[in-house]
């Protein structure tokens, strides 16, 4: 809890807002995406979904291949806190949705379903997309799976799975046939080892347009080193910390630049 709020602390002091941007690509996202306080009908649903998960006071197993939780001392969890503690917060759903239908990507990868809080707001950013998410926990992604289905979310494929096998498995895809996913959400297992391990092996399917958010960025000092490897590969050109979310661009064209951004 000290390094976070240390890690904290030293984000607010280096972030900027979009006055001090002068990126024309990362100026109209901040000010077009991040900063657009317009309502939407679409967070009424994203709303909705989630409140109905809070209300849920039944238990399940849960299967952990991550780093673990800070939160649950065992694997019996109630439904209820899993929405409230260990998902997306409300703000950052509302803002991956506006990044989905701000960017307009047409496949999509999820790495960690969870609930589906944040697949349902990548499925409604952009309906005409194919969203593959990924669980390793059979229960959880049941229950993902029934509420996606409750709520038309049928641009979605769940696949129940370990990360490394699936990935894995699309290595050998690869190397004999072109697949680029447009938006890639990292959000299933916070350990250095691991979120490097998956963007060496996510590399291929990247092209000029593709977006990576890797989700907490400020977790563990391991978690800091690896968002630094991450921003100086040399592939990555554009990099946006808003400290929960690291933002990773691939743009060919422009050049190396890493922005520290107040989200709102």
């Amino acid at each position: 809890m000290l390094f976070q709020i240390k890690s904290y602390l030293k984000f607010l002091w280096k972030s900027k807002n979009e006055h001090a941007v002068h990126s024309p690509f990362v100026f109209n996202l901040l000010t077009k995406c991040f900063y657009d306080k317009k309502a939407k009908s679409e967070y009424a649903i994203l709303n909705t979904y989630r409140k109905s998960f809070l209300q849920n006071k039944n238990t399940i197993e849960v299967t952990d291949f991550g780093a673990g939780s800070k939160i649950f001392e065992n694997n019996t969890r109630q439904i209820s806190k899993i929405a409230k503690t260990a998902g997306i917060s409300p703000k950052r759903t509302k803002l991956l949705f506006r990044i989905t239908a701000y960017f307009k990507p047409n496949s999509i990868l999820e790495i960690g379903t969870s609930l589906g809080l944040a697949t349902s707001a990548l499925a409604l950013g952009n309906p005409k997309a194919t969203v593959t998410t990924l669980e390793g926990c059979p229960e959880t992604a049941r229950l993902a799976q029934l509420q996606l289905q409750k709520f038309n979310c049928t641009n979605v494929e769940s696949v129940v799975t370990e990360f490394e096998s699936y990935f894995r498995s699309l290595q050998l895809k690869l190397k004999t046939e072109t697949k680029n996913y447009d938006l890639i959400y990292f959000d299933g297992n916070h350990s250095k080892k691991a979120t490097l391990d998956y963007f060496d092996l996510l590399l291929p399917t990247v092209s000029n347009d593709t977006v990576w958010i890797f989700d907490d960025i400020h977790w563990s000092p391991e978690m800091e080193e690896a968002w630094e490897i991450i921003k100086n590969h040399p592939k990555v050109k554009v990099t946006i910390d808003t400290y929960q979310w690291g933002l990773v661009f691939f743009r060919y064209e422009q050049e190396k630049e890493h922005f520290i951004i107040r989200a709102s």
